[in-house]
């Protein structure tokens, strides 16, 4: 009664487009839950984008595989802004169900989550790393263990709006392992766009003693 009391009191709004919602179990209107962008099971299980890939872009990657539900379009697209640009770090939970629920059958068992870092300056400045509450949301749903053992050092570079060879510039991202968190690690992140962060973090884990390194996202760019 207290939750419908509510409900209509302040109703509350889908995390995507933000238009008023029924009742408070739902995190998304039904237009933008039937809009999700799914990728299906059609997708290259090196770089993630939808078969055929041509010249794989993820050939020379340190990451053995990556996997991701949506392509970055649409509702998808807009509820990782409404967790990185709004602060609405409940879609942290709503993306970790769908990851949980869609998971590739040998991927994330035995494995341990490792966050990829956002550089400090932008951690400072939004007040949280959704890297970390993803994976955070993922393990309380799958059971497995959360290390957060990397961070990224140097100055800060703008991804968003980098093109590819920049992004992909040798050098650009540094990053850099506190340890390993063990044989089996799969990375986690809300988007998959060059692999340029995946591949960094994949190669510090490796040099620190990781034998396989995959690379989980809520959603992947495409060409």
């Amino acid at each position: 009664m207290l939750e419908r009391l509510l409900s209509l009191l302040v109703p509350p709004l889908c995390m995507a487009c933000r238009a008023a919602l029924r009742g408070a179990g739902e995190p998304l209107c039904p237009v933008c839950r039937a809009a999700l962008p799914w990728l299906g099971p059609r997708v290259c299980p090196r770089c993630a984008l939808p078969r055929p890939c041509g010249v794989c872009p993820a050939r020379r990657a340190a990451f053995a595989r990556a996997w991701a539900p949506l392509a970055h379009d649409g509702p998808a697209r807009a509820l990782v802004g409404a967790l990185k640009f709004r602060g609405v770090t409940a879609a942290a939970d709503v993306m970790a169900a769908q990851l949980a629920a869609n998971a590739p059958p040998r991927l994330l068992p035995e494995a341990t989550l490792v966050p990829v870092p956002a550089h400090p300056a932008r951690v400072r400045a939004r007040g949280f790393d959704q890297a970390v509450l993803l994976a955070r949301a993922l393990s309380a749903r799958t059971g497995r263990p959360v290390e957060s053992c990397l961070a990224r050092v140097g100055p800060r570079e703008r991804q968003l709006g980098a093109g590819r060879a920049r992004r992909r510039a040798g050098g650009r991202i540094t990053v850099r392992a506190s340890g390993t968190p063990g044989d089996r690690v799969v990375l986690v992140d809300d988007v998959h766009t060059t692999g340029a962060t995946l591949d960094a973090c994949a190669r510090a884990l490796r040099a620190a003693g990781a034998v396989h390194v995959a690379a989980v996202t809520y959603t992947r760019t495409l060409p």
